[in-house]
């Protein structure tokens, strides 16, 4: 029996497929259904069950559309409200699925209230009594960490919280502790409580290190609701298309736009996103153009920042870049980009490309003893509240599009953690007319270059 694991950490997620060598079913697929199909052709498997643990709060599923690209049984909790024929399943439910093959449904609310795990058993162990393979936790137990529970709104956090505690326990109590623990969330993804490095676990490494399992249920719930954070705004569009039953999504290319085109499209108010990275963004780009560089968060910053709705064209080195953009976007429910163009900033604007300077913080610390500018820090206010450079205004990148006029006159160096989002910042506001500068450097370097922090960390 084979458990192969389908990375996407641009979200932080994970989905599985889980196979006999003849047979196979499917937990949490993403919307781009054609690695699935891939690895089912690759493998000569028959799909036989897709399977999710909940409605997810931070991506498009591909489970509708693939059980209805092979003919696979689609088993959504019996509780949920969709708008889809599914196959109901709830708490104990067992599926059988060839000769090895066991699943059981746990009810596991906390990080929804419809909330499944299941647990894989091999019947095929040679001790016939078979072997607790593991347990697909979803949004429930993860590495070192939970699924957080206030994404269905304050009115719920106080309850889901403390059935995520018991949902941890009752799993820890369910499995022996050599059972693997394959989670949906938790590997940089915002539905995770917490983060942890860890790429794989047991039941019994958690009972050993993950607080939800080592604390008491009142130090849990405080520590865990004190550490929460801001989540990304399209997560409240996602739920509802899951709910819809979401197709498979068109990834053929947008259409293409030329100079004139791309400029009439920035003067309309659409976003036209160069995917380059930083550094070639910050020496020159189309003027008006926003930077999203495909070598960080990309979909995730994309899809917090963008107003829902606006048209969105991609402007990207290759037509591969392009292509990864699109696939990024479909996952995160932005099916069709308005358009697109391929090359550079001299093919993508009528007038000459535009530019502005990157620096460090030790160039920050040198300017600032002759002459004052506006340091601007778009980390989330968590970071800031840690530890911040003196005078600096912070004002978090994912709502800095809606409050550029609160940024102080003057020139900005605009900084973050590490420079991927000062750098979405820096186009933001050069776009806007601001003279500025974008430190391409990691904030552990600070203070050690002698600018004065402050806060409870510094």
């Amino acid at each position: 029996m084979a458990v192969v694991s389908i990375d996407t950490p641009t979200l932080g997620d994970r989905s599985y497929l889980v196979h006999d060598g003849e047979l196979a079913f499917v937990v949490d697929p993403q919307r781009d259904i054609d690695r699935v199909l891939d690895l089912l052709s690759k493998h000569d498997l028959r799909l036989t069950h897709v399977l999710e643990t909940h409605i997810h709060n931070d991506y498009v599923t591909g489970g509708f559309a693939l059980a209805q690209a092979t003919g696979a049984a689609y088993l959504v909790n019996g509780a949920d409200e969709v708008a889809f024929q599914r196959t109901p399943i709830s708490d104990g439910d067992v599926i059988e699925i060839g000769d090895r093959m066991r699943v059981t449904a746990l009810a596991t609310p906390g990080h929804t209230f419809t909330h499944l795990a299941y647990a894989l058993r091999d019947l095929g162990s040679a001790s016939g009594t078979g072997t607790e393979v593991g347990v697909f936790s979803g949004g429930s137990l993860l590495y070192g960490a939970t699924g957080r529970p206030d994404l269905l709104g304050p009115d719920h956090t106080h309850d889901l919280v403390r059935h995520q505690h018991a949902s941890a326990h009752r799993l820890a109590d369910l499995l022996p502790d050599d059972a693997e623990v394959f989670p949906t969330h938790g590997f940089g993804s915002f539905c995770s409580a917490t983060q942890s490095d860890a790429t794989s676990s047991t039941i019994g490494r958690e009972k050993r290190a993950n607080p939800v399992l080592t604390q008491d249920e009142e130090t849990y719930v405080r520590e865990l609701l004190a550490g929460l954070g801001a989540w990304p705004a399209y997560y409240a569009h996602m739920a509802p298309a899951n709910a819809a039953g979401p197709s498979a999504p068109d990834l053929s290319p947008p259409e293409r736009a030329d100079a004139t085109e791309l400029r009439r499209r920035i003067e309309s108010g659409e976003w036209v996103v160069d995917l380059r990275n930083r550094t070639a963004f910050a020496a020159g780009h189309a003027p008006g153009t926003l930077n999203f560089g495909l070598d960080g968060g990309f979909a995730t910053y994309l899809g917090w920042l963008v107003p829902w709705g606006t048209p969105i064209t991609l402007l990207g080195a290759s037509a591969e870049d392009v292509a990864e953009a699109q696939r990024e976007l479909v996952r995160i429910g932005i099916d069709r980009p308005a358009a697109h163009a391929t090359g550079g900033p001299g093919d993508w604007s009528t007038e000459a490309p535009v530019s502005f300077a990157t620096a460090t913080f030790a160039d920050l610390a040198q300017v600032r003893h002759h002459r004052d500018v506006v340091i601007l820090d778009v980390r989330r206010a968590d970071e800031h509240e840690v530890a911040a450079i003196t005078g600096a205004v912070n004002v978090p990148l994912h709502e800095l599009w809606s409050r550029l006029d609160e940024v102080p006159t003057g020139e900005v160096w605009v900084h973050c953690a590490g420079g991927y989002r000062a750098s979405v910042a820096a186009s933001m506001l050069h776009a806007h007319g601001r003279t500025l500068v974008a430190i391409d450097d990691s904030f552990d370097n600070a203070e050690t270059v002698g600018l004065h922090l402050v806060g409870p960390g510094a």
